[in-house]
């Protein structure tokens, strides 16, 4: 989970722009966290709280 938000954070600055280089500033001011951070949060939080149906319809609800 943890690597999952790094990588939306880092990739936050290119996510409609394709780059083909491994050469890129790893964090900048401009990186941000994206919905996908906040849904990956609610998920954890729906399993964490039973992993059923109804919890992942309120935690997605309650974190989007």
């Amino acid at each position: 989970m943890l690597g999952a938000i790094i990588g939306d954070i880092v990739g936050s600055v290119y996510e409609y722009s394709n780059i083909k280089t491994k050469d890129f500033d790893f964090v900048s001011k401009e990186s941000y966290f994206t919905d996908d951070t906040v849904m990956t949060i609610a998920v954890a939080d729906a399993i964490m709280n039973g992993g059923k149906f109804e919890n992942y319809y309120d935690s997605m609800k309650r974190f989007g």
